[in-house]
C-alpha cells in the first residue's frame, strides 16, 4: 500500500504540472515568494540563496525541470519548419509548373525569380522582425509571422497567374525572414544555459526536417496541394503558441515582473528559486540605456555586431548554395534519380543537424564552427580538382584522332559524391545552425531586435546574391574556379573563429553581455581558446 502511495505521488508529480495553466501552476507560488521577501527582517539579497524553495520543500533546492522548455521550443520551432518549407518548396514545384499550360505556365527566365523572391521577401522579414519582437514581443511576434505565412500559401494554392505565384511565394519569404529572426531570440531567452546550445540548434533542425518533408511530398503531390500542405505548421504553430509563455527578458523590460516570475517557474518547474535570476535580468537591464543608433559605434555592441555579421557572410559566402545546386547532376552521375537523390540529400542534413544539437552544449560553438569549416574547405578543393579533371578528361577526348579508339575516360563520380556528402554533413554540424544561435545568444537584450532583424537581412541578401549570380560566376571563374573561392572563404571562416569569436557555451545571456562590455573576468565569462582548460584547472 506504501509503495502504491509513492508511486501516485510521484506520478502525480510528474504529470500535474501539465494539466495546470501557466498562471495557476505559479501564482500562488509567487504571492507566498513577495509575502516572504516583505517579511520583518529579511533582506531580499542576502537571504535569497537561504529562503525556502517555491511550493515547499524543507528548504532544499529541487532540481530544475526541463519538459517545459523543450516543449515551447518544440512549440515555437514550428516556425522554422514552416520556414523550411518556404525554402523547398520550389525545388519540386518548378518541374510542374513548367509542364503547366496558361497563365502560370513558367520558363527557365521566371523560374529563377520564383526561386529567389523568397529570399527577397526575407530580406523585409528580418527587419520587420526586429520592430516586432521589441515592440510586441517575441511570442506575439511569432504569431504575427503566421498571417503572411497563411496568406502566401494560399495565395499559391489558388494561383491563376505569374504575378499570384510571385506574391505568394514574397508573402512566404517576408514570414520566413520573421520566423528566422524570432524564434532564435525566443528560444535563447527562455533557455536555461545549460541548454541553449541544444534548443537554440533545433531552429536549424526544424528548416532542415521542413524542406525534407516537401521533397518527400513533392513526389506525389501536385503544387498546387503541396501549398496546402505547407500551410498546416503555421496553423498549428499559431494555435499552440497561444498556450506557450512571453520570454521573462521582454516582459521584465516592460516592467511586468509578476508575469516575468509566472513566465520562469512555468519554464524552470514551480519548485525551483526563479529569484536569482529574475534579480540578474533585472539588474542587467537597468544599466541598459535607450537604444540609439550610436550605440553602434561602442564597442560593446559593435564588437557582437561585427562578429554576428561576419557570421552570416561565412555562412551564406562559403557555398553551401553551389553544393546544393549540382546536388541532382552529382547523385543522376552516380546513378540516382533526382527526386531521390533531393531526398537523400535532405535526410543527410536533417541526420547531421540533429547531431550538431547533440554537440553544441559538449564541444561548443567554436569548436564545431572550426571542424567544419575546415572540412567544407577541404571538400571544396576536392570539388574543384573534379572539375578540373573533367574538364582536363573532356580536352583530352576532343584531341584524340578520330580513327583511334578513344580511352575510357576514369569514372571521378566518386569523388564528387563523396565530396557533397562530407561538405553537407559539416555545414549542417556547424555552419548551418550556430550562426543562428549565437545571434541570439551574443547582442545584447537592448539591441537585440534592431541588430538581429540587420543581421537576418543580410544573410538573405547574401542568399539572394549567391542564388541569383552564381552562374554568373562560373562564366567567368569556371566549376573550379569557384569551388576553390569557396574553399578560401571557409579557410578564412575558421580563422575567423580561432582569433575572435568567443565561446559561448553553458554561459549566461548577462555573462555574456557582461563579456563585451568588458567587466569582471573575460576568460572566466567565456573562453576565448576551444582548447584551454576551464578557469581555475590552468597547469
Amino acid at each position: 500500500m506504501r509503495s502504491f502511495a509513492r508511486r501516485l505521488r510521484f506520478a502525480l508529480r510528474l504529470f500535474l504540472p501539465k494539466t495546470c495553466s501557466l498562471r495557476a501552476c505559479a501564482c500562488a507560488d509567487y504571492n507566498n515568494m513577495a509575502t516572504i521577501q516583505t517579511s520583518e527582517g529579511m533582506d531580499p539579497d542576502r537571504d535569497r540563496d537561504t529562503a525556502p524553495i517555491l511550493g515547499g520543500d524543507g528548504g532544499h533546492r529541487r532540481r530544475e525541470q526541463v519538459r517545459n522548455q523543450f516543449l515551447a521550443t518544440f512549440v515555437s520551432t514550428l516556425g522554422p519548419l514552416a520556414f523550411g518549407m518556404v525554402l523547398g518548396y520550389s525545388s519540386p514545384a518548378l518541374p510542374d509548373l513548367k509542364k503547366e499550360t496558361g497563365a502560370v505556365h513558367m520558363d527557365s527566365y521566371h523560374g529563377s525569380w520564383f526561386g529567389s523572391l523568397s529570399a527577397i521577401g526575407a530580406m523585409f522579414g528580418g527587419p520587420l522582425g526586429g520592430w516586432c519582437i521589441e515592440a510586441l514581443g517575441r511570442k506575439t511576434s511569432l504569431m504575427t509571422a503566421v498571417l503572411p505565412f497563411t496568406g502566401g500559401w494560399l495565395i499559391l494554392a489558388y494561383a491563376q497567374n505569374l504575378a499570384m505565384l510571385y506574391v505568394g511565394r514574397l508573402l512566404t519569404g517576408i514570414a520566413a525572414g520573421m520566423t528566422s529572426l524570432t524564434v532564435p531570440v525566443y528560444v535563447a531567452e527562455i533557455s536555461s544555459p545549460r541548454l541553449r546550445g541544444l534548443l537554440g540548434a533545433s531552429f536549424q533542425l526544424m528548416v532542415t526536417i521542413g524542406i525534407l518533408l516537401v521533397y518527400v511530398f513533392g513526389n506525389f503531390l501536385h503544387w498546387r496541394w503541396l501549398a496546402v500542405v505547407c500551410l498546416i505548421p503555421a496553423v498549428i504553430l499559431i494555435i499552440a503558441m497561444a498556450f506557450m509563455p512571453e520570454t521573462p527578458r521582454w516582459l521584465l523590460a516592460k516592467g511586468r515582473r509578476p508575469a516575468a516570475v509566472t513566465s520562469l517557474l512555468w519554464l524552470r518547474g514551480p519548485d525551483v528559486d526563479v529569484e536569482d535570476e529574475c534579480a540578474d535580468i533585472e539588474s542587467n537591464l537597468q544599466q541598459q540605456e535607450t537604444m540609439s543608433w550610436r550605440e553602434f559605434t561602442q564597442p560593446s555592441l559593435l564588437k557582437p555586431f561585427a562578429i554576428g555579421m561576419a557570421l552570416m557572410f561565412f555562412q551564406q559566402f562559403s557555398g553551401i548554395n553551389a553544393v546544393i545546386f549540382y546536388s541532382v547532376s552529382i547523385l543522376e552521375d552516380a546513378g540516382i534519380d533526382g527526386h531521390t537523390g533531393a531526398i537523400i540529400v535532405g535526410a543527410v542534413q536533417v541526420v547531421a543537424t540533429f547531431v550538431s544539437c547533440l554537440l553544441m552544449d559538449k564541444m561548443g560553438r567554436r569548436v564545431l564552427l572550426i571542424v567544419a569549416g575546415t572540412g567544407m574547405a577541404i571538400t571544396s578543393i576536392t570539388f574543384g580538382l573534379y572539375f578540373q579533371l573533367e574538364q582536363n578528361n573532356s580536352h583530352n577526348s576532343t584531341l584524340t584522332a578520330p580513327t583511334a579508339t578513344p580511352a575510357p575516360a576514369p569514372d571521378l563520380s566518386w569523388l564528387s559524391l563523396t565530396s557533397m556528402i562530407v561538405y553537407i554533413i559539416a555545414f549542417s554540424l556547424g555552419w548551418g545552425p550556430i550562426p543562428w544561435l549565437m545571434m541570439s545568444e551574443i547582442f545584447p537584450s537592448r539591441a537585440r531586435g534592431t541588430a538581429s532583424g540587420i543581421a537576418t537581412l543580410f544573410n538573405w541578401f547574401g542568399a539572394f546574391i549567391v542564388t541569383k549570380e552564381f552562374d554568373d560566376m562560373v562564366a567567368a571563374f569556371t566549376e573550379q574556379g569557384a569551388f576553390w573561392f569557396f574553399a578560401g572563404i571557409c579557410a578564412l571562416g575558421v580563422v575567423f573563429v580561432c582569433l575572435i569569436v568567443p565561446e559561448t557555451k553553458n554561459v549566461s545571456l548577462e555573462e555574456i553581455e557582461a563579456y563585451f562590455e568588458g567587466k569582471g573576468n573575460p576568460r572566466k565569462a567565456m573562453q576565448t581558446s576551444p582548447f584551454s582548460s576551464p578557469p581555475g584547472e590552468e597547469t
